[in-house]
């Protein structure tokens, strides 16, 4: 269920209470929700998330992304959520709005575009809809 993207980064789809045990179990200290709450009548609520993780001794983070796309802040808050110490899961419906937006923040750290788009490709996530961005930030951090 959880792609790993890099040594310490992954994204996955919706996940629910019994998967904290097994984020647990790959060494993941921080859980980072980037779904809106009530987007689909069969997603588990943030609260139940943030609960089971903190109950697990992991932190957690609720960064919602929503369809109309990426803000600064979400960039900025992707980034500081990423600075931890071990391995970080993100989640959303599809991980796909993790994924890109994993992709946004580590662009805006300096890291190589190609380098971002292999990640993610190697992960089965497609950061072309957002390239543009990625290159206009990698170069303007």
């Amino acid at each position: 269920m959880f792609r790993q993207i890099t040594d310490t980064v992954f994204a996955s789809p919706q996940i629910d209470v019994a998967a904290i045990a097994e984020a647990k179990s790959l060494g993941v200290v921080r859980i980072v929700n980037n779904r809106p709450e009530d987007e689909s009548d069969d997603q588990v609520p943030g609260a139940a998330i943030e609960a089971a993780a903190r109950a697990a001794g992991m932190d957690y983070v609720a960064i919602p992304v929503t369809h109309a796309g990426f803000s600064q802040g979400q960039v900025d808050a992707m980034l500081d959520a990423l600075d931890a110490d071990g391995p970080v899961l993100a989640y959303c419906r599809s991980g796909t709005r993790s994924t890109l937006l994993w992709a946004l923040a580590r662009a805006k750290a300096g890291d190589n575009p190609a380098a971002i788009a292999a990640k993610a490709a190697a992960a089965g996530y497609d950061v072309s809809p957002i390239r543009e961005l990625i290159d206009m930030l990698a170069a303007g951090r």
